[in-house]
């Protein structure tokens, strides 16, 4: 893969998901706890961290994926491990509850069209991961 294909596949989800991350450190603890059971209802430990913290432990951890896809002086195989990891996280999400998909429990109906889509993100981590040495 290209240096700049690999650039493009790291600083557009690195930038995005750092974005994220950063809009949730602080948020008013109603907030943290509507994320946090959303979050619970895929990742069943997260309903053990504070409710009210929760946002702001998960900003900081969105921001840290997103700085190591942007540093590049990380490797692209971890940088890609820590997105695959996150995406998986988001996806268990959407599989997890029925009203994100169809009757085929594959296929996402329209409350789960959001979650679905980070899908790409797990491919664009496993690309990352697939290249071995960074680039």
């Amino acid at each position: 893969m290209s240096k700049l294909s690999t650039a493009i596949l790291r600083a557009v989800p690195g930038a995005f998901i750092a974005n994220s991350g950063i809009g949730k450190i602080g948020m008013p603890a109603e907030y943290s706890a509507g994320v946090q059971q959303a979050a619970a209802s895929g990742i069943p430990a997260a309903a053990k961290l504070p409710a009210d913290k929760f946002g702001t432990y998960l900003g900081y951890a969105e921001t840290a994926i997103g700085a190591s896809l942007l540093a590049p002086f990380v490797s692209s195989k971890l940088a890609g491990a820590g997105l695959a990891a996150f995406s998986g996280g988001l996806l268990t999400m959407y599989f997890r509850n029925p009203e994100n998909t169809e009757a085929d429990g594959i296929r996402p109906s329209q409350e789960g069209l959001s979650l679905s889509k980070d899908v790409f993100m797990l491919a664009i981590g496993l690309a990352l991961m697939a290249q071995g040495k960074n680039k």
